[in-house]
């Protein structure tokens, strides 16, 4: 039996793969690739030594969602696919609705027709808006404050519904705090579309020369330094987190939320310092004003993931910005050697393993 995993070429998918063969996993990805790169799971296959299926499909195109549940034996669902930038989404709210909880709707139908009632489910800790309250615990008030986020509540809340009318049903939602970092071999990691919409990425391509220099948004918050706080985990430690869930899954019904973060908080700044001294780079700085609504600190209580799960990350800050300098270095930019399979065909394409081999 095997774990589909939806949106596996993308950044934390294409590492939750990686982990997930490691632990000796059959797995299976649906990505339409419409925010990444199918060189990511060819260097998975190059980094494990490992063979799977890949599907070019959106989850929007019910047919072709439920044909790769009828060519395949499938256990459980990891959901990663998703658009996921909080300002296109207050350009363009109805694109991400439409998107994101549309597509989970019917890959929970699909689901549900096949009896594949064990799902992971990708949140973030968007759903809590900006709570003044820290650290952050999952019985914190859900208030998101964009449409991302509140794409994110609703579907917690709809997978809550779709528990309480079958109890068959075993889902986990992780509220991802600020994944950052790259595996340590450098061949997968990070590679936003234009502009970064986070820190790290953003700091990593000024450090490489691609930006000319990174901005600083507000220095007067209430802060050790003037600057926001944020809690920053490993990507490596957060798809470790997912094996963990997966696991859970398997043995107890229900639905449980858990934060995956590391419960510290770092500043803007002290995050350029970490890269600088990590990485013998020089990250060159402005200061603007304040973004609306960007809470001063927020950082999570990861306790119920650690006793519940058996979860806990293991990486610092140095590892996250040696990891994140390694592949910004070896991939100035990103996958962008490779031509994307082509997204405006009629039928799902199917990736062999053969095509995974590395170049």
């Amino acid at each position: 039996m095997a774990i589909l995993v939806t949106g596996g070429a993308g950044y934390i998918g294409s590492h939750t793969c990686v982990e997930l063969l490691n632990e000796g996993y059959e797995i299976i990805v649906l990505d339409n690739l419409s925010n990444s790169n199918d060189e990511a799971l060819r260097r998975v296959k190059e980094i494990t030594g490992k063979q799977f299926k890949a599907y070019n499909v959106d989850l929007l195109d019910k047919e072709h969602v439920t044909d790769v549940f009828r060519e395949n034996k499938i256990d459980s669902v990891i959901h990663f696919a998703g658009l996921k930038a909080v300002g296109e989404s207050v350009s363009d709210p109805l694109r991400y609705y439409k998107n994101n909880i549309t597509g989970t709707i019917t890959l929970c139908e699909v689901m549900q027709q096949y009896g594949v009632k064990k799902l992971v489910f990708s949140s973030s800790a968007t759903v809590y808006g900006a709570s003044g309250n820290v650290p952050i615990t999952e019985e914190t008030h859900l208030g998101a404050t964009n449409p991302y986020g509140r794409t994110k509540q609703m579907i917690e809340e709809m997978l809550r519904d779709v528990y309480r009318s079958d109890q068959e049903w075993s889902i986990a939602l992780l509220r991802y705090f600020n994944p950052i970092g790259a595996h340590k071999t450098g061949r997968i990691g990070e590679d936003p579309n234009g502009i970064p919409n986070n820190l790290m990425p953003y700091i990593s391509q000024v450090a490489v020369g691609k930006r000319q220099q990174l901005q600083v948004f507000g220095i007067d918050y209430p802060t050790r330094d003037g600057t926001g706080v944020r809690d920053y985990i490993h990507v490596v430690d957060l798809a470790a987190g997912h094996i963990k869930a997966l696991k859970k899954i398997q043995y107890a019904n229900g639905v449980d939320a858990y934060n995956l973060g590391t419960g510290k908080g770092y500043s803007v700044l002290e995050m350029i310092n970490a890269f600088e001294r990590a990485t013998n780079q020089t990250v060159p700085y402005c200061i603007e004003e304040r973004r609306p609504g960007d809470a001063a600190i927020c950082y999570a209580n990861p306790s119920k993931a650690k006793r519940q799960l058996g979860w806990q990350p293991i990486r610092g800050i140095d590892a996250m910005c040696e990891d994140t300098w390694r592949w910004q270095y070896n991939n100035p930019n990103g996958y962008e050697k490779v031509t994307k399979t082509n997204k405006a065909s009629k039928s799902p394409v199917q990736l062999h393993a053969a095509d995974f081999l590395s170049r």
